[in-house]
């Protein structure tokens, strides 16, 4: 009699602790999702920012255009087509949060926008003035300020997701309920 109440206590332990990690697994992916529904806020401003922004492309023939205005020319439609990719990738990543291939995506297009906006934000001033308002940059410093801010806190959510998939027990529950590790940004 003694042997099967020990079966019985063995198996409700096993279940209950299998709840509990399962529960955990969900709670802990729930954050995940949770911070980057954050991080996805922070980072539309930055589509916002350059669409109202972008110049107005006129009629003017290329020719006429000197070296300095067809480079800013040039900056601003790459910076365009940069955040165009970018949105696309977090519409995606919108639809797919935490997976590896939409995540990695959304991180080159991120770097990218970054690259085309330092790249617009370096051309030397001409005689009309700076390339990019004062008032842009100060608003894009701050958006940056607080993306990275985001970013760090969904990238230290999917660490501890991750770490917690990658636990020995919580492994085999992560391989029967189909959880798959995530990717940082």
């Amino acid at each position: 009699m003694s042997d099967s109440i020990m079966v019985w206590f063995a198996i409700a332990v096993l279940l209950f602790w299998s709840m509990g990690a399962y529960n955990r697994l969900v709670r802990l992916r729930a954050q995940g999702i949770a911070a980057f529904a954050t991080l996805e806020v922070l980072l539309n401003q930055y589509i916002t920012m350059v669409k109202t922004n972008l110049p107005e492309t006129g009629g003017a023939d290329d020719a006429h255009l000197d070296s300095r205005v067809h480079e800013a020319s040039a900056a601003w439609a790459g910076l365009a087509a940069a955040v165009e990719q970018f949105n696309a990738s977090l519409k995606v990543a919108h639809a797919r949060p935490l997976q590896g291939p939409t995540m990695r995506a959304l991180s080159t297009a991120l770097d990218t926008l970054y690259l085309s906006w330092s790249r617009l934000r370096d051309l030397p001033a001409d005689l009309a003035g700076p390339t990019l308002p004062e008032m842009l940059l100060s608003q894009w410093a701050q958006v940056a300020a607080q993306v990275e801010a985001a970013r760090i806190e969904f990238n230290c959510r999917v660490g501890n997701y991750n770490e917690a998939i990658d636990q020995f027990p919580a492994r085999v529950l992560a391989w029967v309920f189909g959880f798959k590790s995530a990717q940082p940004i």
